[in-house]
């Protein structure tokens, strides 16, 4: 099978046999994310390689780079690669104030009593047009005097 197609078109599996390479093309391609582990391990296995060409061959199998590899060993010199473990794009979820819950769940009470009190008034002043139309007088309610 390997004689017969291009060097180009072969891939390696985990044994190290030539196989078919997916003729399927991704409309977009997928950009790869390595974890910090997965890094790290990488880092160390090539440091273990001590004869010619296990680096090499570990690349290839792995399908990676050599500046991959060089740069993550910068990153663990730095000591960035324990770093990233946890470490998600956006913003940090913070951890709220009690006084700062408190606050906003008395905010929405308020906004929700608002709401509550403007139907409420709404409610009143159809009242007050229909007992109007109606011919029925009520005492107008004043609202300073206390009960």
């Amino acid at each position: 099978m390997s004689e017969s197609m291009p060097l180009s078109l072969l891939n390696h599996d985990n044994n190290g046999k030539a196989t078919c390479a997916d003729p399927e093309v991704l409309e977009k391609p997928v950009r790869r994310q390595f974890t910090a582990a997965y890094k790290l391990e990488m880092v160390e296995a090539a440091d273990r390689c001590t004869e010619l060409g296990q680096i090499g061959a570990l690349l290839r199998r792995e399908g990676l780079y050599s500046s991959q590899l060089s740069t993550w060993r910068n990153q663990r010199q730095q000591g960035q690669l324990q770093a990233l473990a946890d470490n998600k794009r956006g913003r940090k979820a913070t951890i709220p104030h009690p006084v700062q819950q408190e606050l906003e769940q008395l905010r929405r009470e308020n906004q929700r009593l608002r709401h509550t009190l403007q139907q409420a008034e709404l409610i009143i002043d159809i009242q007050k047009k229909a007992s109007q139309l109606m011919g029925i007088s009520l005492s107008p309610i004043n609202r300073d005097e206390p009960d």
